[in-house]
């Protein structure tokens, strides 16, 4: 026993050591060649309220240095918040960095934050972001993607994706031809021009807004007649103005919640032609039912709408969210089994997918969601700008003759 005391002290001593001694190898071997950095995170809330926020931070001071992070949520609750932050610093050459972040979320009232930014120093470096938002909200969402990618060097590859799927925002420009205003290099005129919609009245002060902080729309869809606490209605003074400015107007009609039955198609159809009329609003103008995510609907509507405009002196449009998993799609498909001139004579403005806010400069590639031949008026894929109360869309050339 006396001898096992005494030897005691010299084995701890011993181990102390070799702990010590591993901890410093570890420590130096971090800037060595070939480090490999992956972050991966992955979260899931189900509740009332979620605030979910993820911050990722790496620094590779090494060749070859590779950085791979992952980050996917899913949060099926209403208010719920999305903060996903990450900066990548790499002070090397043949450096790989990739991000790749997932957010799923379904509710009311949803909040996506997404800011990544890259530093590379150094030669033949890769950088590759791929973001993809998949939120089914029906009303209240708004996205932010923030992507920097600050390179110093040669011959290094940069690659944005931002992707959308059901209701998201992507942070890449496209070409005049399909994303600039006017007409296209080539004399004729655009396949889309970029454009806002807005429940707010158009003033001098909105439209400076909108070209300060977004761009400058060519077209400005607003709401027919006043809907208390949703929407103002257009006045005659906007039009005016809207009209000096080289602006086209889009005519929403939105006096409804229950989009079910021919005989309410039909009812919703007379008295948007009426306000028309009252508003001299001239023929051939389209005007677009209102469907929001939350109303019943069916096929009989969109036929009742559908039929009571082609027999007046205006032309038939529907706006919604066009997702394949949505009743609305559903129920166009199946008024277009019905009465096959829908595809042919409506118009079709989806809202699906929704990338998220962004500049005219950065303007999402035109890729909207409808049924399989749908007459497509414009893709709504911006909702709800913090500033100057707008969504942000494109609109397709099909309806350029029909607009204001």
């Amino acid at each position: 026993m006396r001898y096992t005391h005494k030897m005691l002290p010299y084995v701890l001593s011993f181990v102390l050591i070799v702990v010590t001694a591993f901890t410093f190898y570890m420590y130096g071997s971090a800037d060595r060649t070939n480090p490999v950095t992956a972050s991966d995170d992955s979260q899931q809330s189900n509740g009332e309220e979620s605030d979910l926020s993820n911050t990722i931070t790496n620094e590779v001071n090494a060749d070859a240095g590779n950085v791979d992070n992952s980050i996917i949520n899913e949060v099926n609750v209403s208010d719920g918040e999305i903060n996903n932050s990450v900066e990548n610093t790499i002070n090397s050459e043949n450096g790989d960095i990739g991000n790749h972040i997932e957010n799923h979320l379904s509710g009311d009232n949803a909040t996506v934050d997404n800011q990544v930014k890259n530093n590379i120093i150094g030669s033949n470096n890769t950088v590759t972001n791929h973001i993809t938002n998949n939120i089914e909200v029906n009303v209240d969402v708004h996205v932010e993607n923030d992507i920097v990618n600050h390179v110093e060097g040669k011959g290094g590859d940069g690659e944005d994706d931002t992707d959308g799927s059901g209701n998201g925002n992507g942070d890449e420009a496209d070409s005049e031809e399909e994303n600039g205003n006017g007409e296209a290099s080539n004399g004729e005129m655009p396949d889309t021009v970029w454009g806002v919609d807005s429940a707010s009245l158009t003033t001098d002060d909105m439209l400076s807004c909108v070209r300060e902080n977004f761009g400058d729309p060519q077209v400005w869809a607003r709401y027919l007649g006043d809907k208390e606490g949703v929407s103002y209605g257009l006045t005659h003074e906007e039009v005016e103005f809207l009209h000096e400015n080289d602006i086209d107007i889009m005519v929403i009609w939105n006096h409804f919640t229950d989009a079910t039955s021919y005989e309410k198609g039909q009812s919703e159809a007379t008295a948007a032609i009426e306000k028309a009329r009252e508003f001299d609003i001239p023929e051939g103008v389209a005007i677009f039912a209102n469907v929001e995510p939350i109303y019943p609907i069916d096929a009989d509507f969109l036929l009742g709408w559908y039929d009571t405009l082609e027999d007046s002196e205006y032309e038939s449009g529907v706006y919604g969210i066009f997702h394949p998993d949505r009743e609305l799609y559903t129920a166009y498909e199946t008024a277009v089994e019905e009465n096959s001139s829908l595809l042919e004579n409506n118009y079709v403005w989806t809202s699906s997918p929704n990338i998220g806010i962004t500049t005219e400069e950065n303007a999402p590639e035109y890729d909207p969601e409808a049924p399989e031949g749908a007459l497509i008026a414009g893709w709504q894929y911006g909702i709800d700008a913090q500033t100057c109360n707008i969504d942000t869309n494109h609109f397709d050339s099909n309806v350029f003759d029909a607009l204001w």
